[in-house]
């Protein structure tokens, strides 16, 4: 098949993609090693091949054509000549239709066929001539778009970091069973920007959504045959294009406009991002794109048998962070999604991998150190998830300056703590306040500190309290799949019980970890759905479960309607209270002329904690005394932030203890903003304590105490 009907032009090898510039369309490819590329365009449902049109100009590597008669809304593809040679890494198929790295939009969705593979499935691979089946039929095609869209006055709401509470949620899940979205609009981004939708964040007082993957994914072949598919999406096949699952319209305008009404209202889009692996595989898996491309550039490979793909993401293959066109991929596309899509930051999924210059992850790998010099970049929220499957992949607290961090040990700690696992208060002290123990040291900030106690990856707040072991049957692999290793506790009874003291605990270990989560320094990220009690029934891997397991439950039961009144106000005393986000960390020494330290670590008995008291095994309660008037903390302007005075009491034994209130400051007035006991707040009759009284601590129960002597500035933002 040649190209009788399309005018052809040179065109240039920059920018990559297929870039429409109101007149045609110019296409470049990358590939090093390729003998021949041809352009392959589509009819417009994307079932028939009109053409294949050689691209004869090559620049550095880059092949390039100029269609002049090229349109938005063009389907197209590549086919690229070259050795099959799998020893040597060479994986070129020209039978495979290929998608464009840098195609801002897809059209239609993979259907698994052999066909997909560069090798005959069921043979030896890779010593035997490539698969001959065109795969064009069961491939989606990259289309054209125009970007065009009006921004008007959108601008990011640029949230500091020491004031953004993040919330976690799924594109589809979040609003696929939402009573108040219309129907054709639930699980689209469409159905995101809903009046209601946003009234909900607004009202919850999260100042960030973290959208799970967004770039288009695949679903799984081994999921699709058993009925299921990849719903958290974290298995990329391009890194321009945003997934059309979830776009009502089948238009990109469609994410744009959610990015901008969700701007109005005061809420900043950061973006789960898997730059680490592809949906391609292992050397088993199927040719659809950077492995027919180049697959020698894209994909790190075995030095001494280049058959083979070295896996840090335990997902089949790692992107090759060593190339120059391999980061300039990822940088192009990062800045893509800020500048054309205004998004307002990124979470690294697996971040360690794409820091491993050679084998030994590198923290200043070439990766951070473009990101660091970016004036576009460097300059949006950067979130990492520290850790991969490789080893020393684990790196919480060793990302660079500028970089926040996904803190597995503020996970670890408070699940365990709340457990009533002992020997635990030094451990809690330092997640409490920032974990200095990991981050001050390289001149990082509390906020370098995302803390969670969970996430997508795992259980959700409800089945934390409620199971014990993982219940993944529905997944299909007979329960091996997910975390063993929980840090949860059933509160008696392992999964649904009729039992109202169980539920009523269960209710109250809730309340203390989210009461943990809001009143810690550090940002707090809040799982969707936890709010309200949302469960997975006990499935702790829940990413094929695209149906009522995962998605949220907008009825509340009695416990929901408790709880997310209880989640809304811990978010607005965070809010009112500059004390509990500070941006230094806390130095335990006296403010000058105040006669109190800035923190003061507390026994029952209100006195210090001493040094041997920190080495009690059997230890699990603690009091933490914050001084309002805030040592070092400025805002921009250079006006000294202040606050009122706090004590925060943790009991996580299943006993109550006296816990008697701190001598100093001399005659205050505590007044009870939160004791998890009471799921509705402090009892109204509930009365002020004054210094050196003692303060009934119940069993399991975290407490705030405000000094009510010296009020708070009614502004509530802290500043003088």
């Amino acid at each position: 098949m040649t190209h009788p009907n399309w005018a052809v032009w040179p065109g240039s090898p920059y920018p990559l993609g297929a870039t429409w510039d109101g007149e045609g369309v110019n296409f470049a490819l990358f590939s090093e090693h390729a003998e021949k590329v041809e352009l392959c365009i589509f009819s417009a449902t994307g079932r028939r091949e009109l053409e294949r049109i050689e691209m004869r100009w090559q620049t550095d590597q880059v092949y390039h054509c100029y269609l002049p008669e090229a349109r938005p809304g063009l389907l197209y593809g590549y086919r690229v000549h070259g050795p099959y040679d799998p020893a040597a890494g060479h994986r070129f198929n020209p039978h495979k239709l290929l998608l464009d790295p840098y195609a801002k939009a897809f059209h239609g969705q993979v259907k698994w066929s052999d066909a997909l593979f560069g090798y005959p499935i069921g043979k030896e691979e890779g010593d035997l001539e490539p698969d001959a089946r065109d795969s064009a039929p069961g491939m989606p095609k990259s289309q054209v778009i125009d970007t065009a869209f009006t921004w008007g006055n959108d601008a990011p709401p640029r949230t500091p970091w020491h004031e953004t509470v993040i919330y976690e949620l799924h594109v589809k899940g979040f609003t696929a069973r939402h009573p108040q979205v219309h129907p054709a609009l639930r699980g689209t981004y469409a159905g995101l920007a809903t009046a209601p939708v946003i009234a909900y964040l607004q009202r919850l007082g999260v100042t960030a959504v973290e959208l799970m993957p967004v770039h288009a994914f695949l679903d799984d072949r081994h999921l699709v045959e058993k009925g299921l598919r990849n719903y958290w999406g974290y298995n990329s096949m391009g890194f321009f294009a945003p997934d059309m699952r979830y776009c009502a319209s089948g238009h990109v305008n469609e994410f744009k406009t959610m990015v901008k009404t969700l701007h109005s209202a005061g809420i900043e889009v950061i973006l789960d991002v898997v730059y680490n692996h592809t949906a391609e595989g292992n050397h088993l898996g199927p040719t659809l794109s950077f492995r027919g491309i180049d697959n020698n550039a894209y994909y790190r490979l075995v030095h001494d048998d280049r058959r083979y793909y070295m896996d840090y993401t335990g997902c089949g293959n790692t992107l090759n962070m060593q190339h120059p066109r391999v980061l300039q991929l990822i940088m192009e596309s990062l800045r893509y999604w800020v500048q054309e899509m205004h998004v307002d930051g990124f979470r690294f999924d697996l971040a360690s991998a794409l820091a491993r210059e050679l084998h030994e992850v590198d923290r200043l790998g070439a990766f951070f150190d473009i990101i660091h010099q970016d004036p576009v970049l460097s300059q949006v929220k950067l979130i990492a998830e520290p850790w991969d499957l490789g080893e020393g992949g684990y790196q919480v607290g060793n990302f660079p300056v500028g970089w926040t961090e996904w803190n597995g040990r503020y996970r670890d700690t408070v699940r365990a703590y709340w457990k009533g696992e002992p020997g635990l208060v030094g451990d809690m002290a330092y997640r409490l306040t920032g974990s200095s123990d990991l981050y001050e040291s390289s001149g990082r900030r509390p906020y370098a500190s995302i803390n969670f106690v969970t996430c997508h990856d795992g259980f959700t707040l409800e089945d934390l309290v409620s199971y014990n072991e993982k219940h993944n049957e529905a997944n299909g692999e007979d329960n091996r799949d997910g975390e063993s290793h929980n840090l949860s506790w059933n509160c008696g009874e392992e999964g649904p019980t009729r039992s109202k003291h169980i539920m009523d605990l269960r209710a109250r270990q809730k309340r203390n970890l989210l009461a943990t989560l809001f009143l810690s320094q550090g940002i707090p990220m809040l799982l969707a759905g936890d709010e309200r009690g949302r469960t997975q029934q006990g499935n702790n891997n829940a990413y094929c479960q695209d149906n009522e397991l995962s998605w949220l439950d907008w009825d509340l039961d009695a416990y929901g309607r408790d709880l997310l009144p209880f989640t809304q106000y811990l978010i607005g005393l965070r809010r009112q209270h500059a004390a509990l986000r500070r941006r230094h960390f806390f130095q335990g020494r006296p403010i000058m002329g105040a006669g109190v330290k800035d923190l003061a670590w507390l026994r029952p008995d209100g006195e210090e904690m001493a040094e041997e008291d920190w080495g009690q095994g059997f230890a699990r309660s603690l009091g933490m005394f914050i001084a309002g008037d805030l040592f070092e903390e400025y805002d921009e302007r250079g006006r000294r932030v202040r606050d009122t005075d706090l004590i925060l009491l943790l009991n996580a034994d299943h006993e109550p203890i006296s816990f008697r209130l701190p001598a100093k400051p001399e005659r205050t007035r505590w007044e009870v903003l939160v004791d998890t006991v009471y799921p509705r707040g402090p009892r109204p009759d509930q009365r002020k304590f004054h210094s050196h009284e003692l303060y009934p601590l119940q069993g399991r129960s975290m407490v705030l105490l405000v000094n009510a002597s010296r009020p708070a500035p009614p502004t509530g933002n802290g500043i003088d």
